[in-house]
C-alpha cells in the first residue's frame, strides 16, 4: 500500500466480541480441538471456573457443580452472584468487573477483565444466569451478541450459572475429554481445602491440600520418605524424593496451575537447594539435591502478572505492592521452615541425605564414562550421518525457533524420505540404525555406553540439563506395524527413565501417519483410522481404490510432504498427575508378561483384520 492509499478509511474499529474472534490465539493460546489439555476449550473452561474458585477463595460458597459432555460445559457456583445489573456489562464490556477491587477479591486469579468476556465472544451458544436474594437475571448469547435477556422469581441459592458452548466456526471439530477437565478439577480441589467440586455427579475434595496432591500422583513405594508439608500465610510447600530422574515440581499462582513455572518456581528450587547445603553443612552439587526431586508449592499474591494471557508462567516479581520479592519470600519462608523440620525430623533428614549422596555418587561415577562418551562423540561427529540438522533451534532468539521439530525415525528409507521433503529452516531429522535398547532396567551409564542413545542425547542438546532442549517438538515417527509400536514404547521408556521433564514440559509427540490411502479418478484422500477410511470410502461410492500403507518408506515424498507440514497430525505424549512413570514402564517393558498380554489380546487390531476391511 502506498502511501497515497492510506487514508481514513483503512482505519477499522472492531466490536469487543469482533477483535477476539479474529485474534483468539492472544486470549486462549493455541485453539485444538479437544484432544490436548492445553486446547483453547479448556482455557474456556478454566476461566469460568476461576470465577467460581475466586468466591470460594473471597468466603463464599463451598461447592460449584461442573458438568461437562460432548461440545458442551456449565458451570454453577454458589458466591455473592453477578449485580443483576450489571451481569449483561460484566460479559460484554472488556475491562469490566470486580476484580479489579481489592475490597472484593484480593487476590484472585482472573484479574485481567477479559476471561468471561472471551468465552462469550468463541462461543457459539452461551448462557449466563445470576441468582441474588431471590430475583434472578439471565442472558443468552451467540459470539458474544446479545440474544435475550430478562429477570425472574427464583428461590435458587446465591451464585452464578454458565453455559456456553464453543463455536465451531473457531474451534472446528472439538469434544470436551472428560479426563482432562477431572485432572484440572483436582488440582483445584487440592488447593482450595474445603471446596467440594463436583464434576458429572463425581466429587472431588481435599483435607490436606499439596500433601494430597503429591501422595496421589507418586507411587508411594517409590517415595523414599514421607513428604514434607511447609504451609503459611499465602505460600504452601510439598517436598519429597522418589527413584526416577528428573524433577516434578507442580506450581501454582492463586489456585492457577503454571505449567511453565515462573519466578516462584525458581526461586522454590534456589531455597531447597540452599537451605540443605546450610542443614548439611556441604557444598553439594545444586544437581545432587534436585535429582528425583518431587513437591509442589502454591503462593497467593495480590494482582499477579503473567507472562501470557493463559496464565500458565508467573513473571510477578513483588509479592504486593511495596512488599518483598517472591524470590525473598519464597526464600525466607523455606529456609526458616525446612531447616526446622529437618532437625525435628531426624530420620527424613537421614533418608534424604542418603538420597543425595546417591545421586552425587552416580554423577561422580558417571563422569569418567562422560569424558570417554565425549571423545567418541568428537570422532563419531566427523562422519555422523544420523543427524541432518536444522537452522533454527529452540531457545533461538529467532521465533522460527518456536516451530523447531526433530525426527526419530528408524532406517535410512523414512529417514530419506523425510529428509528430502522436510523445511531445512525448523525440521530435523536424526536416524536410528535399528531398534534402540530397551532400557527399563539401565543405569543412566547406558546413555554414553550406547553410541546411538549417546549420539541422540547430544543432537537433543539435553545431555547437561533438559533446559537446553535444541528442539521445541520431538516427534517419533515410525511405522504403523508391530515394529514400529514396538520402537515407539522404546523410545518412550528411554524418555521416562532418563528424561521425563521432557515429557512434561509438553515436547515429545508421536506421528500419526495414514493407515490407508482412499482415492479414485477425481480425489485422493489419506486416512489414519478404518472408521475414516470406510465414510471416505462411502463418500467417494465409485471407482474407489485402497492402498493400506505399512511403514513410512511406502509413502511417496509427494505424499509425505503433507503428512509433515501445516496439518501434522501429532499425538503428545503425556504425564498426568494418575501416572506413576514406574508402573507405567514395569507393565510395559518389565517382566510383567501376563497382564501385558491379556492388555494385547483385549486391544488387538491385526492386521489381517485390517487388510479385511479394505
Amino acid at each position: 500500500m502506498s502511501l497515497n492509499d492510506y487514508t481514513d478509511d483503512n482505519i477499522i474499529t472492531l466490536e469487543w466480541n469482533e477483535h477476539i474472534r479474529r485474534r483468539a490465539g492472544m486470549y486462549i493460546g493455541r485453539l485444538g480441538n479437544g484432544d490436548d489439555p492445553d486446547d483453547g476449550i479448556y482455557v474456556l473452561l478454566k476461566e469460568i471456573i476461576d470465577n467460581a474458585i475466586d468466591e470460594f477463595i473471597s468466603g463464599h460458597g463451598r461447592n460449584i457443580i461442573i458438568e461437562v459432555g460432548g461440545s458442551t460445559a456449565s458451570v454453577r457456583d454458589f458466591g455473592h452472584g453477578i449485580p443483576l445489573n450489571s451481569l449483561v456489562r460484566v460479559v460484554t464490556t472488556l475491562n469490566t468487573g470486580a476484580k479489579f477491587d481489592d475490597n472484593v477479591y484480593a487476590k484472585s486469579v482472573g484479574l485481567n477483565g477479559v476471561g468471561s468476556k472471551a468465552v462469550n465472544a468463541l462461543s457459539s451458544e452461551f448462557y449466563i444466569e445470576s441468582f441474588r436474594d431471590g430475583q434472578s437475571r439471565y442472558a443468552v448469547f451467540s459470539q458474544g451478541k446479545l440474544l435475550d435477556t430478562g429477570t425472574r422469581d427464583t428461590r435458587e441459592k446465591n451464585g452464578t450459572y454458565v453455559r456456553f458452548t464453543p463455536d465451531t466456526a473457531i474451534f472446528g471439530e472439538f469434544s470436551f475429554n472428560t479426563a482432562f477437565v477431572e485432572t484440572m478439577v483436582k488440582n483445584y480441589s487440592y488447593l482450595n481445602k474445603g471446596l467440594n467440586i463436583r464434576i458429572n455427579g463425581k466429587d472431588f475434595t481435599s483435607k490436606n491440600g499439596l500433601l494430597d496432591l503429591v501422595n496421589d500422583s507418586v507411587k508411594e513405594s517409590s517415595l523414599l520418605y514421607s513428604p514434607i508439608h511447609l504451609s503459611g500465610d499465602d505460600i504452601e510447600v510439598v517436598i519429597a524424593h522418589d527413584d526416577n530422574y528428573g524433577e516434578n515440581i507442580a506450581s501454582f499462582v492463586n489456585g492457577q496451575n503454571t505449567r511453565d513455572g515462573g519466578t516462584h518456581l525458581t526461586a522454590f528450587k534456589e531455597a531447597v537447594v540452599k537451605t540443605v547445603k546450610e542443614f548439611y553443612k556441604k557444598d553439594f552439587d545444586s544437581s545432587d539435591i534436585r535429582q528425583g526431586i518431587v513437591g509442589a508449592i502454591s503462593i497467593r499474591i495480590h494482582e499477579p502478572n503473567f507472562e501470557s494471557q493463559t496464565k500458565i508462567k508467573l513473571g510477578s516479581t513483588e509479592m504486593w505492592k511495596d512488599g518483598p520479592t517472591v524470590r525473598n519470600y519464597v526464600n525466607n519462608f523455606i529456609k526458616t521452615n525446612l531447616d526446622n523440620y529437618l532437625h525435628i525430623n531426624r530420620e527424613i533428614a537421614d533418608a534424604m541425605l542418603k538420597k543425595i549422596q546417591a545421586s552425587e555418587k552416580e554423577r561422580k561415577e558417571m563422569s569418567g564414562i562422560q569424558k570417554i562418551a565425549k571423545e567418541r562423540l568428537k570422532k563419531a561427529s566427523v562422519h555422523n550421518k544420523k543427524l541432518c540438522d536444522c537452522r533454527y533451534h529452540y531457545g533461538d532468539k529467532n521465533e522460527l525457533g518456536e516451530e523447531s521439530s526433530i525426527f526419530i525415525t528408524e532406517g535410512d528409507s523414512a529417514s530419506g524420505t523425510i529428509t528430502k521433503i522436510r523445511n531445512a529452516n525448523t525440521q530435523a531429522v536424526f536416524s536410528l540404525k535399528g531398534k534402540p535398547l530397551n532400557c527399563y532396567k539401565a543405569s543412566k551409564k547406558l546413555i554414553y555406553e550406547n553410541e546411538e542413545f549417546n549420539l541422540l542425547v547430544s543432537a537433543l542438546g539435553i545431555r547437561e540439563d533438559t533446559e537446553n532442549l535444541r528442539y521445541n517438538n520431538v516427534i517419533i515417527a515410525t511405522d504403523a506395524d508391530d515394529d514400529g509400536m514396538h520402537i515407539r514404547l522404546l523410545l518412550t521408556t528411554f524418555f521416562l527413565k532418563f528424561f521425563p521433564d521432557v515429557i512434561r514440559s509438553g515436547h515429545v509427540y508421536i506421528l500419526q501417519t495414514p493407515l490407508f490411502r482412499v482415492k479414485n479418478k477425481k480425489e485422493t484422500c489419506y486416512c489414519y483410522s478404518i472408521e475414516e477410511k470406510e465414510a471416505e470410502a462411502r463418500r467417494l461410492k465409485t471407482g474407489v481404490e485402497i492402498t493400506r500403507f505399512k511403514g513410512l518408506g511406502e509413502i511417496s515424498d509427494h505424499e509425505f510432504r503433507h503428512f509433515i507440514g501445516k496439518d501434522m497430525r501429532l499425538d503428545k505424549l503425556s504425564i498426568t498427575d494418575e501416572d506413576s512413570i514406574q508402573e507405567l514402564m514395569e507393565f510395559y517393558m518389565g517382566d510383567n508378561t501376563m497382564d501385558r498380554q491379556k492388555f494385547i489380546t483385549d486391544n488387538l487390531r491385526s492386521e489381517v483384520e485390517l487388510e479385511d476391511v479394505m
